[in-house]
């Protein structure tokens, strides 16, 4: 069996399994249910495994391995957070010095209805801002409270920001990986 060069920041190994324990055909199957998302039951990977036609030892130990050469960097969850009714969402940009853009930028991440907070490079002339974050709720009225509170509690009356509200929801998913045709 051919084998890639290892990843020098990864475990050494190969990228490519053992046809003979595993099913070269279920292991591209795991990685197209894989993009979908885990099923929503008890035991997920016993449901991929179902799918897929391998077992769940086998699926369990091809997502640790894919992890381990970096080819699974992160895994998420997608909220589908219009149909839990936050209909008012609020992406709040601010101009914030470079010295104070990761304090700032921790103190905001860490208020409960703030929901995504990261800094960005500025796009200067048009674009100042380096610090994003994004608040959801129910009602426009909510969202501007919020956005008040954060302020004052947080001294950011000097600070130059923008508040840009939604007004459609694109598709949400996951990376794709494996043609599924």
């Amino acid at each position: 069996m051919n084998h890639p060069a290892p990843h020098p920041d990864r475990h050494n190994g190969s990228y490519l399994f053992d046809t003979e324990a595993f099913s070269a055909w279920g292991l591209l199957r795991l990685r197209q249910k894989l993009e979908e998302g885990l099923p929503l039951t008890p035991r997920p990977y016993l449901a991929l495994a179902e799918q897929t036609g391998l077992t769940e030892q086998q699926v369990m130990d091809a997502v640790h391995h894919w992890q381990d050469q970096g080819l699974i960097k992160r895994s998420g969850l997608i909220v589908k957070h219009r149909t839990l009714g936050y209909r008012a969402n609020a992406m709040v940009v601010w101009d914030v010095s470079d010295e104070q853009v990761s304090e700032l930028g921790r103190a905001l991440a860490a208020i409960p209805f703030v929901t995504l907070c990261y800094q960005r490079p500025r796009r200067l002339p048009d674009w100042p801002y380096n610090l994003f974050c994004m608040i959801h709720g129910v009602n426009r009225e909510r969202v501007l409270g919020q956005l008040d509170q954060m302020i004052a509690s947080h001294h950011l009356e000097q600070i130059p920001h923008a508040v840009l509200f939604s007004n459609k929801a694109y598709l949400q998913r996951g990376g794709r990986y494996v043609s599924n045709s």
